[in-house]
């Protein structure tokens, strides 16, 4: 028998000290898999988590609101949404009236700006909420695009403003206003599913008036003679458009 042999513990030994080595590890592995697997909202606390909450997007602290009650409570906060309606508005060119209404969470009007920033019908509260910019396309004829500062170079640019009343009004040194009467209304047609089928703004008995919305949620108003832009008014306390 070698010399090494005498050295070498026995068999069983060896297995058992391997037996309780593999233990060892696995319990290690365990507790460590045991670790990863504790609910961060146990493991850093309300405060902490609303804190990590914050500089994450707004899709996925509205997914964290399934986790748990107790991550709803914290992914729900008004101080944690009030800073993403901040973000959600930075650069908008309106703020939806019932965004801005305290009654609702700061959740829910997060959720109301979005809904209201897709929204393409245009209604008589957002007509008379904005002033707007006017001018003559293209297509008008020389004679009033001679009268226009925005074929002109200069400024400031024409302005409308639409009334509760149905009336439409000018600045008083409008050059193109002539001071007649003027009166708007929005038509809109739907079909068997809800969905529109016809929606504009008649001015006078001038050709009618399609609508669309940009992505700073700001409106524009077209026909082939003229268009008109909604006016920046994000600066409002009390919002725009109807409640």
């Amino acid at each position: 028998m070698a010399q090494s042999d005498f050295l070498r513990p026995p068999m069983k030994a060896r297995k058992k000290k391997k037996r309780e080595s593999g233990s060892d590890e696995q319990g290690q592995q365990n507790g460590t898999r045991n670790e990863l697997l504790q609910d961060p909202f146990e493991v850093l606390g309300p405060d902490l988590l609303m804190t990590i909450l914050s500089y994450v997007d707004a899709r996925s602290v509205a997914l964290s609101l399934l986790v748990s009650r107790s991550w709803y409570a914290v992914a729900s906060s008004d101080r944690l949404w009030s800073s993403k309606c901040m973000e959600l508005w930075l650069g908008k060119a309106h703020i939806p009236r019932l965004a801005r209404t305290r009654s609702f969470s700061r959740l829910a009007a997060y959720s109301l700006s979005i809904m209201d920033g897709k929204r393409t019908r245009i209604m008589r509260e957002d007509l008379c909420a904005h002033a707007w910019q006017f001018h003559f396309n293209k297509e008008a004829p020389i004679y009033w695009r001679n009268l226009d500062p925005y074929w002109q170079g200069s400024h400031p640019l024409m302005r409308r403003y639409f009334h509760p009343d149905g009336s439409q009004t000018a600045d008083p040194d409008d050059r193109v206003w002539g001071g007649h009467e003027c009166c708007f209304s929005t038509v809109t047609s739907f079909i068997g599913d809800g969905e529109m089928r016809e929606h504009y703004v008649r001015i006078n008995r001038w050709p009618r008036m399609f609508v669309s919305r940009n992505e700073d949620w700001s409106w524009k108003m077209s026909n082939h003679f003229t268009s008109y832009s909604s006016i920046a008014d994000a600066d409002k306390d009390s919002g725009t458009g109807p409640l």
